[in-house]
């Protein structure tokens, strides 16, 4: 099976990383493109995605499906051996349900706090509507504990539709600092944790755009995700590598990266800085290093 998904910026589109965990956090292999929003490329990535207008936009198998939800569904129907939604039926409604009221509702949340995998901001004042919101996301995820199939820490245990669509709030609880009890802050860690999300942030944070009008005047403080294993780009050293372990090219000589002493190569400077901003979030580059 072939499919391609096209995105905007990393950083900022929360439907964007909606789009891209429905595959990646389901091991559902894809071609990524990607264009900056608001530009005139991004345009033209949708054209090629046409009747879609906007992220994300997905060709599977030759067919073009727009909007996150139906995404989902069409790979749950592709993939049932990947089990997206909880098996139970009483589990899958309920998932079905508040996916349903994500894609559609929480528009004070959504529009005082947009998805920023930039910052985590000190001193930020919700207003009542946005703390109603949360309110509203902490009912529906203490819901969920009724049909928890495994105590896996996930929604419903396992790893689901419904965490995908829940992400996008995690971050944003992450990077306001919006006032939540002890069990959501557990699932907030959980989801930021998340292999798939750390490689979409670092691929984020690797680009370096901030777009105009989303970053706030306020102190930020350390992402409350993982910390990163300690990286830094060097050059005029050996690498332990001589193909990059993402594509297999020939390392450059702009694209080296250290980590405890070892050196790295990679076959641009892209690959180096995704590595650069969370390490262990990449196995085929950890993999190269002795004992990991």
């Amino acid at each position: 099976m072939t499919h391609e998904l096209a995105i905007g910026d990393r950083t900022y589109s929360s439907w964007s990383l909606r789009g891209w965990l429905a595959f990646a956090g389901f091991n559902i292999p894809l071609t990524t493109r990607k264009a900056r929003m608001y530009s005139p490329e991004f345009a033209a990535l949708l054209a090629d995605f046409a009747p879609a207008r906007l992220v994300p936009a997905a060709r599977i198998n030759g067919t073009v499906v727009w909007d996150t939800l139906a995404i989902a569904e069409t790979l749950a129907e592709l993939y049932p051996e990947k089990h997206l939604w909880p098996a139970a039926p009483a589990a899958r409604a309920h998932a079905r349900a508040i996916v349903a009221e994500m894609h559609s509702g929480f528009v004070a949340l959504r529009s005082a706090c947009t998805m920023n995998l930039r910052h985590s901001y000190a001193g930020f004042t919700p207003e009542a509507a946005v703390l109603a919101d949360v309110a509203r996301v902490e009912q529906l995820w203490e819901s969920c504990a009724a049909f928890d199939e495994s105590g896996g820490g996930w929604l419903f245990g396992h790893y689901s539709l419904a965490d995908v669509f829940y992400a996008p709030v995690a971050t944003r609880i992450a990077t306001y600092n919006l006032p939540v009890g002890p069990r959501a802050q557990t699932y907030v860690a959980k989801s930021l944790a998340l292999p798939a999300f750390r490689r979409w942030r670092a691929m984020g944070l690797a680009e370096g755009f901030a777009q105009p009008g989303y970053d706030l005047d306020l102190p930020s403080s350390p992402w409350p995700g993982p910390t990163p294993l300690a990286a830094r780009a060097v050059e005029g050293k050996a690498a332990i590598n001589t193909l990059c372990p993402y594509s297999g090219k020939p390392v450059a000589a702009n694209a080296l990266l250290e980590i405890d002493g070892q050196v790295i190569g990679f076959c641009n400077p892209f690959c180096r800085d995704k590595t650069l901003h969370d390490p262990e979030a990449w196995p085929d580059a950890m993999a190269l290093l002795t004992g990991r």
